[in-house]
């Protein structure tokens, strides 16, 4: 029995210091602005987290709630990246199914590719910061 218990924590505590170093997921990313927002009814332009959302800052939009958490978001296509801070819930339902894994805001899609590529391939990796 004290072995088992042993073994339990063990595993417990070497999965919560190693989680957020094996969160890595490729697929696409897009980019959104308050202009888009808006054209979607979105009045005052708020985060799901609660936040003023400004689109020149390194944030994005993930399925998940865990708003605070920073990703390493890369290119596949040209080796540029990015750190950002998750603040928002998205991608809608429909492009996640089409396999949308992150809408980036405006200014951070920018420094990975130009805003005309519309959607890039991208490895995105959970930061323990």
């Amino acid at each position: 029995m004290k072995r088992l218990l042993i073994y339990i924590v063990f595993a417990g505590l070497v999965s919560f210091v190693l989680a957020p170093f094996l969160f890595a997921e490729e697929g696409v990313a897009s980019w959104y602005s308050a202009q888009s927002c808006r054209a979607e009814g979105m009045e005052g332009i708020f985060t799901a987290s609660g936040e003023r959302f400004n689109e020149n800052e390194l944030s994005c939009a993930m399925r998940s709630r865990d708003f605070g958490t920073y990703y390493k978001v890369t290119n596949l296509e040209n080796g540029k990246w990015i750190i950002v801070r998750h603040n928002d819930f998205g991608p809608n339902e429909e492009c996640y199914e089409e396999g949308r894994i992150i809408d980036l805001s405006k200014g951070a899609f920018a420094r990975l590719a130009p805003l005309s590529s519309g959607l890039i391939k991208v490895k995105v990796e959970r930061l323990n910061l």
